[in-house]
């Protein structure tokens, strides 16, 4: 008997989910011979971090409330914690004092790391020809950006900034690059960045270099975000990142190996040596909630609502492993200070160059407010005036309809033919 095709796809989907859980799945050669290699700064104290250690230096927490009867949690039960639903948090003790399995390790001279598999690599098979391979690198913590870092003119509107203070702190960090390969040869790379990200093609050269067959990656300071180049580089429209050769990281040395099916969102082991997999299903953040205003340890920048502490992130899971091209296929939507500085800073260099800052703003305001009370008084001037059309509209249109029945009641005959 002939199977339809829906039925068909489902066994195959099945045979394989028991293939690669029973058999295990061969992770392509191909996969490790591309995988990045990275630059991280040469002045960043935020090294590549355990990611088992991490789980065990920190407590599952509901926001802020501590989990009644809490058991030991590793990277084998993890995904237990769901049952709390996804508002938990692996919060850390107490980072005002930043111990120190919040720096993670320094790769050697060869970039390896001896004592931390800060990596994990998933592959995502859309076809037999075509095949995504993403590379997560895990850091206990991301420093922001320096305040005093910022596009110009925009540094006017901090003069009391000083180097070093940081807005947009996080326990946990999880940064990514994906390498599409098709007929197993590598045709681009997306590289993280913040809430967005770059790509380039893999034969471009004005993007993106290469060492040997391997992707060169520039971490950023304290962000961490994944750069083609070094330098200087401009996110979420003001803020800067620097990326420069500092310390060279092999992530894949060493690393776990995931095989992911997007049909059935199941997690399976791609390597000999990758015995954990569990933790890849976590709901959860990977750090501390956002800490509340009364905290000691959160400050604010005025007026644009930066904090010192944001929330910790979450898992590989919500990266995105399954899009069409290689940006993620769903961008979150910019906040509306966002909005306004790219507004601004579009018209800065051809109209605004030399004003103050604050005088744009205030003088934006004031055009703002005005332009309310006019809408404001328009209404109030129009609103009789439109109740009197409508009315006599109304009134129009009612004193026809009641003619029109009166005309049929005297005349039914002459109504028919008006009609």
């Amino acid at each position: 008997m002939m199977l339809g095709w829906r039925t068909t796809f489902s066994l195959i989907c099945s045979l394989q989910v028991l293939f690669h859980s029973v058999l295990g799945y061969a992770i392509p050669d191909y996969v490790k011979k591309h995988a990045p290699i990275i630059w991280l700064h040469s002045d960043d104290p935020w090294m590549p971090s355990d990611i088992s250690t991490h789980v065990l230096h920190t407590t599952p927490k509901l926001g802020f409330e501590p989990i009644p009867d809490l058991s030991t949690y590793d990277l084998h039960n993890l995904s237990t914690l769901n049952r709390h639903g996804s508002a938990v948090y692996l919060t850390s003790a107490n980072t005002s004092s930043y111990a120190d399995w919040l720096y993670g390790e320094t790769p050697d001279n060869f970039g390896v790391l001896h004592n931390s598999t800060a990596c994990a690599v998933v592959v995502v098979e859309k076809s037999p020809q075509d095949v995504d391979a993403f590379y997560f690198y895990f850091y206990s913590f991301n420093e922001g950006a320096d305040i005093t870092k910022v596009v110009p003119p925009l540094e006017r509107l901090f003069p009391d900034a000083k180097p070093g203070q940081s807005f947009g702190n996080h326990v946990g960090d999880w940064e990514h690059n994906m390498i599409r390969f098709q007929d197993a040869k590598p045709v681009g790379v997306y590289f993280s960045q913040h809430t967005s990200g770059k790509a380039c093609l893999w034969d471009d050269e004005t993007c993106m270099s290469k060492r040997g067959d391997r992707p060169v990656v520039f971490s950023a300071r304290g962000s961490h975000a994944n750069y083609p180049s070094e330098g200087s580089h401009v996110h979420d429209e003001a803020l800067i990142d620097i990326a420069d050769e500092g310390r060279i990281w092999d992530p894949v040395q060493p690393a776990y190996y995931y095989h992911y099916d997007a049909a059935t969102q199941v997690f399976t082991p791609a390597d000999s040596a990758t015995k954990v997999v569990d933790w890849l299903g976590f709901d959860g953040a990977w750090g501390d909630k956002k800490y509340q205003d009364t905290d000691p340890r959160q400050t604010s920048v005025p007026y644009f609502g930066l904090k010192k502490f944001e929330d910790g992130p979450n898992g590989p899971k919500f990266k995105q492993l399954v899009r069409k091209g290689l940006m993620p296929d769903h961008r979150p939507k910019d906040p509306m200070m966002k909005v306004l500085v790219r507004w601004y800073l579009s018209w800065y260099g051809c109209c605004l160059k030399g004003w103050n800052p604050w005088v744009v703003i205030i003088f934006l305001l004031l055009v703002f407010l005005l332009l309310i009370a006019l809408m404001v008084f328009a209404v109030k001037r129009l609103k009789p005036r439109v109740k009197r059309w409508v009315g006599n509209r109304l009134n129009r249109k009612a004193k026809r309809e009641h003619n029109e029945v009166q005309l049929r009641l005297l005349d039914p005959d002459r109504a028919e033919e008006d009609m």
